[in-house]
């Protein structure tokens, strides 16, 4: 649905020329809900602005349904934007509006009648829970409730694709869940494909299907959330997957393993049957299950013993019954 071709975005400044994206290719699937990631400062706003060509690339070629928006009038070029509309992490309400006048803006920007677009603006609002809000102003509504109408205002045009520029950056853990839930649903019962750029991984983790992993204007990795996640190749990936640990920094004896293991493997009693079987005790220094499309994956930080004797029949251990690991303080 949405191809981007070796984007390039230089900005221009008195000192220096900065480029924010540098040769970012991507393909974006119907139906995809795809997660940009990246630490601050990664290019992940920029390319998002990109896609809508609310900043025009430098260089490389933006294609929407296979049309390259470079090539559109400008009338078409604002035909083609109602088809990718927007949602930002400061909600970007109208104060003067309520609720129901917010969600009715972009209707009446495109010449709906009032009486039509006040109905579908209410339909709208009861699809993000908030039908007994229409009348509220921004000021009376909760962060979550602001957020769930900014998304009922970018559902008004019938989009096609959402784009999600750290919408759930200003909000608390529960209803940062909340909201991921509700564009999930969004995703599965109208059929959007969403965009999501965010710097946090539990977002990836919980609604993502494929992730690209920025890094200083580039892609480092991208692929499917479970794949990257149990295994991450680029360091970027690893610093969002697996945060430094003081504890672990501080360790001293023998090496440190990563182990990774999904559904099943996340059932059985993987350490207390390497202890049994191998005859050396094992130090859990950090453990961690995220449910990842439905899924229980996990991963395990376990330092073995200082002797080579003992290190070697736990590797021989987990190689035998296919259990990935990687040694991480190496």
């Amino acid at each position: 649905m949405i191809e981007l071709c070796n984007i390039t975005k230089t900005f221009h400044t008195a000192t220096a020329d900065v480029d924010a994206v540098r040769d970012v290719s991507l393909t974006i699937e119907k139906g995809d809900i795809f997660g940009i990631i990246g630490l601050s400062g990664a290019g992940k706003s920029t390319l998002v602005r990109c896609i809508n060509f609310l900043e025009v690339p430098t260089s490389g070629e933006v294609k929407f349904r296979g049309t390259s928006l470079a090539a559109l009038s400008k009338k078409e070029l604002l035909g083609t934007r109602r088809k990718i509309s927007m949602i930002f992490q400061g909600f970007n309400l109208l104060s003067q509006r309520t609720a129901l006048k917010n969600v009715c803006y972009p209707l009446e920007i495109a010449g709906v009648p009032k009486k039509e677009a006040e109905q579908k603006a209410r339909e709208l609002l009861k699809i993000v829970g908030l039908e007994d809000r229409v009348n509220a102003y921004p000021a009376q509504l909760s962060g979550g409730q602001k957020q769930r109408v900014a998304i009922a205002r970018a559902l008004a045009t019938d989009p096609e694709v959402l784009l999600c520029d750290e919408a759930t950056s200003a909000l608390d853990p529960n209803t940062t869940r909340a909201i991921l839930e509700l564009l999930k649903n969004i995703n599965e019962t109208m059929g959007v494909t969403i965009i999501v750029i965010t710097h946090e991984m539990k977002v990836v983790e919980q609604i993502c299907t494929k992730v690209a992993v920025l890094d200083h204007g580039t892609v480092a990795e991208t692929g499917y959330v479970k794949d990257v996640f149990l295994a991450p190749q680029s360091q970027i990936a690893r610093e969002l997957i697996l945060p430094k640990s003081a504890a672990v920094a501080e360790v001293s004896g023998g090496p440190v393993l990563r182990l990774v293991f999904d559904g099943q493997a996340s059932s059985e009693p993987v350490i207390a049957n390497l202890v049994l079987e191998c005859h050396t005790a094992v130090n859990i220094l950090g453990a961690d299950t995220k449910d990842i499309g439905g899924k229980a994956h996990g991963q395990m930080l376990l330092q073995l013993p200082a002797d080579e004797a003992s290190c070697a029949r736990i590797r021989n251990y987990l190689n035998d019954r296919h259990i990935k690991f990687e040694e991480v303080n190496a």
